[in-house]
């Protein structure tokens, strides 16, 4: 699995401080200018358009996405137990 954050963003922040993303096997990619890749990679999924308007976003082992804080918490949530 893949989490798509960006710097600054609280709701990416909460995600990665609430859950421990490594041991659930999620790798994380920041977005920005700094970091061409994983811009690639998100439009590699074809996301551009929800990063632009809601992020994070969590993309699964089958290519599936979640987007938004609270949805990813309550899959996370839900595979943790």
């Amino acid at each position: 699995m893949t989490l798509f954050t960006k710097e600054h963003c609280d709701k990416c922040e909460y995600v990665k401080n609430n859950f421990d993303l490594g041991s659930m096997g999620v790798n994380i990619e920041v977005l920005g200018p700094e970091n061409p890749d994983a811009l690639a990679h998100l439009a590699w999924h074809g996301l551009v358009g929800v990063a632009e308007k809601m992020l994070p976003i969590l993309v699964l082992d089958d290519s599936s996405h979640i987007a938004g804080a609270l949805n990813i918490k309550k899959y996370l949530a839900g595979i943790a137990n």
